[in-house]
């Protein structure tokens, strides 16, 4: 998000709405702020639903806005009747559901429900449009804007590879694998492959960071398989952008994927990508191109693929490259942008307003 408002037209003002989430929202305002932009925690929050939609529906009118764009159940929930009593458009942006448990099968249920009734959706890969147009949501109101990322314009820093090596826990190639702890990344499937990766190349180590419920589970599925001391998880990171560029292969196990974030900035970095066909992640790893793609929950295809560009660096330097290509090409901000830009000035005009140019994206 940050991203896209950084290469929005001059013209245009952002501003940044977050539900308090008990203060757990704080360091991304700060961060917004930090770069520039506008910035607000609203004050109402579950359960205190009807408070927070006048809250919002305030805000919109008192900040003149022209649109609001919403990410998440909450607030496509909140934000629709907001929009519709403040006379505003309203665009949800939609990334993809996990349905890792019941409560969150009820969200994702929820979700999809209101989507229907959103002036615009955007999918952020074709995978996903397909799936909210299986949700109901009309054709004519779907737009596919995939999400973007920098191609680095300077070396990594080199303190990047001293903490990943740290990470790892000593020499040998790294595999790296990032997300949330939770059943439809596929990271179970991950430690089977990375058993029999180990067997052929005993000196790899496999990093994965990120925090999630299935965090004891898989401990000691790592433990059982002997590779206690080669598949490290070091929780959540928050310096992931600097840790990527020093892998030598980043991987992907999931069941389910909207556009995966992870893939575009190995790409961005040169770093090539096995990963599960799933959803959008196709549209960014173009198999034997920029990485390989493999069945969700085939661990010996995981495997032979890792074992593959651990063989071959000469593969390696290929694929990063024509990753980077292929992100400079299709993926960037300013492309986004101007994919933005065009649906903002389309809902206004179908709005009857005329753009001020002030769009409030509301998470």
């Amino acid at each position: 998000m940050l991203g896209l408002a950084a290469a929005l037209p001059s013209q245009y003002s952002t501003t940044f709405l977050s539900f308090s989430e008990a203060g757990r929202c704080r360091p991304f305002l700060a961060a917004v702020r930090a770069a520039g932009f506008d910035a607000a925690e609203l004050s109402n929050d579950t359960p205190h639903y009807r408070s927070a939609a006048r809250e919002l529906t305030a805000f919109l009118r008192g900040n003149h806005a022209d649109v609001l764009v919403t990410h998440g159940y909450k607030s496509n929930v909140l934000g629709r009747p907001a929009a519709r009593s403040a006379g505003r458009p309203i665009i949800s942006v939609s990334r993809g559901w996990t349905g890792e448990n019941w409560k969150v099968r009820c969200y994702d249920a929820l979700d999809r429900f209101h989507l229907r009734f959103m002036d615009r959706v955007v999918c952020v890969s074709e995978g996903q449009a397909t799936r909210v147009r299986s949700a109901g949501v009309p054709a004519d109101r779907i737009r596919v804007i995939r999400n973007a990322t920098r191609l680095r314009r300077e070396p990594p820093d080199a303190a990047g590879r001293e903490r990943l090596r740290q990470l790892a826990g000593g020499p040998g190639p790294i595999v790296l694998a990032a997300g949330r702890l939770s059943p439809e990344k596929g990271f179970s499937i991950l430690v089977d492959a990375a058993r029999v990766v180990r067997q052929a190349y005993p000196e790899v180590r496999f990093v994965l960071c990120g925090d999630g419920p299935e965090q004891p589970s898989l401990s000691q599925q790592i433990a059982r398989a002997g590779l206690a001391g080669a598949f490290r998880m070091p929780g959540f990171r928050d310096d992931l952008d600097a840790l990527i560029p020093w892998a030598d292969v980043v991987t992907l196990p999931s069941f389910t994927e909207g556009l995966p974030n992870v893939a575009l900035e190995a790409a961005a970095a040169g770093v090539p990508v096995v990963a599960t066909a799933v959803g959008g992640t196709p549209e960014v790893v173009v198999n034997g191109q920029t990485g390989f793609l493999v069945p969700p929950g085939n661990a010996e295809r995981l495997a032979a693929r890792l074992i593959d560009l651990l063989r071959h660096p000469e593969w390696r330097q290929a694929f990063g490259a024509a990753g980077q290509k292929r992100i400079n090409d299709q993926f960037s901000f300013a492309g986004q942008a101007r994919a933005y830009q065009a649906l903002f000035d389309e809902l206004c005009r179908d709005n009857g307003r005329s753009a001020t140019g002030r769009e409030a994206l509301c998470a």
